[in-house]
């Protein structure tokens, strides 16, 4: 790195080193819209690596783009202290452009803070984005406005809270959100923390937590589709700490990765097609066992896990981070795959699935190993917006996947 380099990092307090790359093609717009052409020609196998696209973050929990401005990424930084942040990115360079936006006061167990981003559908015209947040040991899910003089900010004085809920446990918070196909904006809600949903939160329709709620946000107060399968903002239910799930950019179809109790860890697919209403199985089952089923309604009417694996082994897996289906264009062999990560053993895979069947099922791990640094902790994965995918490593580095 040149010593130019080093003083503008230091300026802007901030170390990110980066790998040029040249300018892609734009992606579909919509979540639902067809896949760009892709020259058969090209080679249809090969081997993955990835590079150190930035480092010097604090805690980065998520990756996502805007939707609008190609070369921006958007890193969340969980929390350091009580506030979290959200940073620009240059996508060639992985240079700071901004802090866009900073949260204060928000709660600081390992499960806490600044947890999820999502941009509204029309950001280009409205503006608006939404985070998900803990603070007072609530969850909230708050809308925010881009500054009407700097677009690389966000207005401070623009938040909204749209929806908040009690947290019993600083644990198992979720934290996940995401516009969807539909337009409505999909939560990731925790059982609330604990160990073995004590209180049988997610089981239960009375209780939004071990939830996928959907809510329509086009004007606030947010109201409840018509849609929706019981009436509120329950999309789905039986979900312990889904971290990180994400919509197929091409098909629409929702994946779910939702951390284990004691031994299981699980991957849900819900395809594009469906109305909701699915129960995932928590507390009475975890993954495909039987884990407490007691008052358990007939496991015929739960829906079970795509994939499975256990905890153990070594190095020692323990906890699932969900991830992404490539869709991206610079790999086009690596079309539909999903990738996915063990926080406690730093293992990545990648499958994929066609609604009946697992197939292609790869240990990602050594393959992906960077061009610098190790990664190690991966709590997210991401994608920019031409669909390229990232890993969050959240010592402080974001590493992109990339062909060798």
């Amino acid at each position: 790195m040149s010593i130019t380099t080093l003083i503008s990092m230091a300026v802007l307090g901030l170390s990110i080193t980066a790998l040029q790359e040249t300018p892609l093609p734009p992606a579909p717009t919509s979540l639902s819209g067809n896949p760009q052409q892709i020259d058969m020609q090209l080679v249809k196998t090969g081997v993955l690596s990835s590079f150190q696209f930035a480092s010097g973050l604090t805690r980065p929990v998520f990756v996502t783009h805007d939707g609008t401005n190609p070369d921006w990424i958007y890193v969340v930084e969980q929390r350091s202290g009580s506030t979290g942040r959200i940073k620009i990115l240059d996508r060639a360079s992985g240079s700071l452009i901004s802090t866009f936006l900073s949260v204060s006061g928000l709660n600081t167990g390992s499960e806490q803070g600044l947890l999820g981003l999502a941009f509204d559908p029309d950001y280009a015209n409205n503006g608006y984005l939404y985070i998900n947040y803990t603070q007072n040991s609530r969850t909230y899910v708050t809308r925010y406005q881009r500054s009407s003089t700097n677009p690389q900010t966000a207005d401070s004085g623009s938040a909204q809270v749209v929806f908040s809920i009690n947290q019993p446990f600083a644990n198992h918070n979720g934290g996940w959100m995401a516009f969807g196909p539909d337009g409505y904006l999909y939560i990731g809600m925790g059982d609330g923390g604990s160990g073995g949903d004590p209180d049988n939160r997610a089981q239960n329709l009375n209780d939004l937590l071990g939830k996928l709620l959907r809510i329509d946000v086009t004007s606030l107060p947010y109201s409840i589709p018509a849609s929706n399968p019981f009436g509120d903002e329950i999309w789905s239910y039986g979900l312990r700490n889904p971290w990180r799930s994400s919509f197929d950019r091409v098909s629409g179809d929702l994946w779910i990765g939702d951390v284990g109790q004691n031994n299981w860890e699980e991957i849900n697919f819900q395809a594009a097609s469906s109305s909701g209403g699915n129960n995932w199985g928590w507390r009475c089952y975890e993954g495909n066992n039987a884990f407490n089923t007691s008052g358990c309604p007939n496991p015929g009417t739960m829906d079970f896990p795509i994939w499975e694996y256990s905890h153990g082994g070594s190095p020692f897996r323990c906890s699932l981070t969900g991830g992404y289906v490539y869709r991206g264009t610079s790999i086009p062999w690596l079309d539909g795959t999903y990738f996915f990560a063990d926080y406690c053993s730093n293992q990545i895979w990648s499958l994929k699935y066609d609604g009946n069947m697992v197939s292609e099922y790869t240990d990602r791990t050594a393959e992906l190993a960077p061009n610098n640094g190790s990664i190690s902790r991966v709590s997210s994965f991401g994608e920019d917006y031409f669909g390229e995918l990232y890993i969050c490593d959240i010592n402080g580095e974001i590493y992109k996947i990339i062909q060798n």
